[in-house]
């Protein structure tokens, strides 16, 4: 399997760590970014595929920075991460363009095979923009 470039974007530092060790361990090119902020610069100078985004964070919440991906990005796909299960917040996502959207803490096997997917699915996008 070709690595996949995902970026995690969780503010729990600890998290991050253990989720990106284990995804890279599975031919996953993993970087992490610790707020919105941070993400959104590093698509401005990286290429990534995914973005496995959290819902809560401080300053700006996932919601908005997927937004912001979707508008500036599309090409770029998003599975996003949740602590809870808000239904209003899921579907919100959902519309907002999120590729999928999973319960903390995912399922490491689960969450590799929906990167995968997505990566697939950004690549027939960007096939079909061309």
């Amino acid at each position: 399997m070709k690595s996949v470039r995902v970026l995690l974007v969780d503010d729990e530092e600890g998290f991050s760590s253990v989720l990106a060790k284990r995804l890279s361990r599975r031919a996953v090119d993993v970087s992490t970014a610790l707020c919105g902020e941070e993400a959104l610069h590093r698509l401005e100078t990286h290429d990534y595929q995914v973005v496995v985004l959290d819902m809560k964070m401080p300053g700006m919440n996932g919601l908005e920075v997927l937004r912001i991906i979707k508008t500036e990005h599309p090409q770029v796909e998003v599975i996003v991460l949740t602590g809870n299960t808000d239904m209003k917040s899921a579907l919100a996502s959902m519309t907002a363009g999120a590729f999928d959207l999973m319960l903390k803490p995912a399922n490491t096997e689960i969450l590799i095979n929906r990167i995968v997917d997505a990566a697939r699915q950004g690549r027939i996008g960007r096939d079909e923009a061309v």
